[in-house]
């Protein structure tokens, strides 16, 4: 029986996520400078999540990660949080599991307070994109506080 659950992330999970996360933007052309692949904290981001501004979850399937999707505050828009590393293993993708996360992550930031919600992406990730925009996320210009470089697609959302 397969069974699925929402964990927020702990120190026990840093390592399998950061192996998926750059499983999934090297196979995507993206382990490059300027994205989350290189990010210092990516090997411990339980540490980075263990803020009240932000909140960070795993998926889990029988006790292995299989996705994650997290939030942070995001000081470009008031009472703005950003959708951060969304990511799902490549076997899980097509089924729904994607739209069901940003529902999750949305509910979430809503609880937190947020009233916005902003992500970055990249051209490469027309999965996501397609999901993105599904979801009620609309494209903006680059914000002046990007992070990273390479990202080069910019969505924002209004939280209800």
């Amino acid at each position: 029986m397969v069974y699925m659950q929402y964990i927020k992330l702990e120190e026990k999970y840093d390592a399998a996520l950061a192996a998926l996360i750059r499983t999934s933007l090297k196979a995507r052309g993206l382990a490059i400078p300027g994205t989350a692949y290189f990010d210092e904290s990516l090997d411990h981001l339980s540490a980075f999540y263990d803020d009240p501004r932000r909140a960070y979850y795993v998926l889990l399937e029988n006790d292995t990660v299989i996705g994650g999707i997290g939030l942070a505050e995001f000081d470009g828009f008031p009472s703005c949080c950003e959708l951060q590393k969304l990511y799902l293993a490549d076997e899980y993708q097509g089924h729904g599991v994607g739209y069901e996360m940003i529902g999750f992550i949305e509910k979430t930031a809503a609880e937190m307070g947020y009233k916005k919600i902003y992500l970055e992406t990249h051209t490469n990730l027309q999965a996501a994109i397609h999901i993105y925009e599904r979801s009620g996320f609309e494209e903006i210009e680059r914000p002046d506080s990007v992070v990273h470089s390479t990202m080069n697609k910019f969505y924002l959302k209004e939280l209800t």
